[in-house]
């Protein structure tokens, strides 16, 4: 016969204290009265230490069930200065929770069960106090009064309303005992995807990843390298990464890149740096649709701008966005200067004869097609058909001007409003930096300077403002950055420099938030062949519906997120997204306990006995799924399940953030972060209305402040 399933009940009176009581009042009279239990004093004193040793185990085990009802309604409050993040070589810090399994799922399918409802649900006392509360809101001052005592956030009141949080405590309470909740670094190269809804906590997990990232140092003392991309612009996020760079001593090797602040941003030029040229017309091009009819506008795109930009390369000009639509707008000058620049070295006396075609051209002899070109480009192109010279650039110029005008204004009237955004006002300065001009203070770096020196760099993309250009300027960031990936991969990052080691690498710390803003063709390679040269990407969005609106193709958006082994998932809104996690999941059985209990009228009206009766205890079990979707959308903020290391599933609450006192920006920084809190809506109230504070605003010492002139010198996109 096989042994009785035991099953779990932790959701019950603490019988233990009626033993406890017990032991306590015998102990007592053991030691006040041995008399009256036929003890001497010696023997009393004995039998009251034995008395107090079962009772101390009986309160032990009392203490388990009140602390476990005690989490069903509220968590410990768990909080973490900047200082306390504790930082591995190893691991990656997550927060404190626990490995979910089988008994997790038992005893939170027990707390929805009728009997068990009000050990879980808010004690009727407490829904009084909040009705009371809502009722005194606009009352007179003594009565006002009393309203702000009941919700007084103490232990000592016994109706302090609950963390406002929102979802069920349950979730993480049905376990008490917690650990430290880690990520070895080397799963951390297999990406990593945080999903969860607006206000749940994914920027604050994003501030806790990029504070270990900052801080680590490997066996050589090298840091790591950290870039944060954020579309929004969120002011805490940019001051923790500052106010962490200067506690690791880092400094001067961060960079602030912001399109809705460009005076005070440092300058980069998407297109100035790549492997193959071929790469620049794939990153402007790339930004158009390619849906039904605009595929053909696009490739056509692509062409005209990798002619441009062969042709600017053979001038000695870095390409980028203000050269490549000057010259879209106008490619005749580009095809005079670049035939002067080729006839220069190859045959000098061409012009002779080119300036005398010139000259006898008019308006009646000239084609039809080449009507509204300059002359000398009519002459260019009929001297080219006569002594057929073959370069592959000219040739390229050549097709373009070709075209009549008017036709080839329409064919890249997609190309030209993608320009114009990227070129208008100050942010051309940005994008396309002056590099002979030595009087701007603003820095201009590039990716491989990035790793190389191994800084943080935090992007504002203001997609509040223009999402267009943002999705632009990211994507353009993040072909760059899979160009210096595929570099890196071949030839490590000290290729060139003397000394240098073939196949070094560095960790690249890349952390995309709102990334579903940004993703496009180009973060499909970055994710699937980056991590070859270091790259280990964290990217944060709200919905799978997210990426595959984005991407405009289901395929696609299943390949994206097919590319991410680690999963944290926050609470969601949206049943497939929860999906997403529950599907990878077992199912368990659950043991569930019934009495059954029955009585029998005798057949013999002669016998003894009426009647029989039974009662019987029935162990019934049930397949379940490890947890539902419900759960999922039931999260309190601030926690998650993690599903890591190749599937293990973890329950975990992240640590809201204390005070430092001692933070502090310069001042170029402080007012940028005093105009992103005005300017954008700050999603992190939720830990602050449960009475944590911010990184609190600070000021440097009088004898840190740069004067104006020195403020000017030094870049105020790079802190040095």
């Amino acid at each position: 016969m096989a042994a009785p399933q035991a099953i779990e009940v932790l959701l019950r009176p603490a019988v233990e204290l009626y033993t406890v009581a017990v032991c306590a009042a015998a102990a007592l009279v053991c030691v006040a009265a041995p008399w009256a239990l036929a003890l001497n004093p010696l023997l009393g004193l004995g039998a009251a230490l034995a008395f107090g040793g079962f009772g101390a185990l009986r309160f032990r085990d009392a203490w388990v069930i009140l602390r476990y009802r005690r989490n069903m309604r509220r968590l410990p409050r768990y909080s973490m200065t900047s200082r306390q993040v504790p930082v591995s070589r190893q691991r990656l810090f997550i927060g404190r929770g626990f490995r979910w399994d089988q008994r997790h799922t038992h005893r939170l399918m027990q707390t929805y069960r009728p009997e068990f409802r009000r050990y879980v649900e808010p004690t009727a006392l407490q829904r009084a106090a909040r009705q009371l509360e809502a009722r005194l809101e606009f009352a007179p001052a003594p009565f006002s009064s009393l309203a702000k005592l009941l919700s007084w956030d103490s232990p000592l009141n016994p109706v302090r309303p609950l963390p406002p949080v929102g979802g069920i405590p349950r979730l993480h309470g049905i376990e008490p005992h917690e650990t430290d909740v880690t990520l070895p670094l080397g799963e951390r190269v297999g990406h990593s995807l945080v999903v969860g809804t607006t206000r749940v906590g994914k920027t604050r997990l994003a501030e806790l990843f990029i504070t270990q990232d900052i801080r680590r140092r490997d066996r050589a003392g090298q840091h790591e390298v950290v870039i944060a991309i954020d579309p929004k612009g969120d002011a805490d996020l940019l001051k923790r990464m500052y106010c962490e760079a200067r506690r690791a001593g880092r400094d001067g090797e961060f960079y602030v890149f912001h399109l809705g602040w460009p005076d005070i941003s440092a300058r980069y030029n998407a297109v100035g740096r790549f492997g193959r040229i071929s790469e620049v017309a794939s990153r402007i091009a790339g930004q158009l649709s390619g849906e039904g009819n605009s595929a053909a506008f696009r490739e056509f795109a692509w062409r005209f701008v990798n002619i441009v930009a062969r042709a600017l390369v053979e001038l000695g000009q870095r390409p980028d966005y203000l050269l490549i639509q000057r010259h879209v707008v106008n490619i005749d000058a580009l095809f005079i200067e670049y035939a002067q620049h080729f006839f220069a070295k190859s045959e000098p006396k061409a012009w002779d004869v080119i300036v005398q075609i010139e000259s006898r051209l008019n308006d009646r002899n000239i084609p039809r097609n080449m009507v509204g070109r300059e002359k000398r480009v009519v002459a260019l192109e009929q001297y080219l058909s006569q002594v057929r010279v073959y370069d592959p650039v000219l040739d390229g110029l050549r097709s373009a001007v070709r075209y009549d005008r008017t036709y080839f204004d329409k064919i890249v009237a997609s190309l030209l409003p993608l320009l114009e955004k990227l070129t208008t006002g100050k942010t051309a300065q940005l994008l396309a930096p002056n590099y002979s001009d030595l009087d701007d203070p603003r820095p201009i770096f590039d990716w491989m300077q990035i790793i190389r020196k191994r800084a943080v760099v935090y992007v504002g993309l203001d997609a509040l403002s223009d999402a267009e250009v943002a999705a632009a300027v990211g994507n353009s960031m993040f072909s760059d950055l899979v160009s210096v990936a595929g570099h890196i991969y071949k030839h490590g990052i000290d290729d060139g420099l003397p000394g240098a080691v073939s196949g070094s690498r560095v960790p690249i710390n890349l952390h995309a938030d709102e990334f579903n803003e940004l993703i496009g063709d180009e973060f499909i390679p970055l994710i699937n062949k980056g991590g070859g040269a270091g790259l280990q990407a964290t990217a944060y969005t709200q919905t799978l519906s997210d990426i595959e609106a984005r991407i405009g193709n289901r395929a696609k958006a299943g390949q994206v997120i097919g590319n991410f082994n680690n999963l944290f998932m926050l609470r969601v809104r949206e049943t497939a997204t929860a999906e997403l996690l529950t599907r990878q999941l077992p199912k368990v059985d659950i043991y569930a306990t019934s009495i059954l209990s029955g009585a029998t009228d005798t057949s013999d009206p002669h016998g003894d006995t009426a009647f029989t009766s039974n009662t019987v205890d029935r162990i019934s079990s049930t397949s379940v799924p490890l947890i539902e979707p419900a759960h999922v959308v039931a999260l309190p903020k601030g926690q998650c399940f993690a599903l890591i290391e190749g599937g293990t599933l973890w329950k975990v609450r992240m640590p809201m953030p204390a005070p430092d006192p001692d933070d502090a920006m310069p001042e170029d920084l402080q007012a940028l972060a005093a105009a992103m809190r005005q300017r954008y809506a700050d999603a992190s109230g939720w830990w602050e209305a449960a009475g944590a504070a911010s990184v609190p605003d600070a000021t440097l010492p009088a004898d840190l402040v740069d004067a104006p002139t020195k403020t000017a010198n030094r870049g105020p996109g790079h802190t040095p």
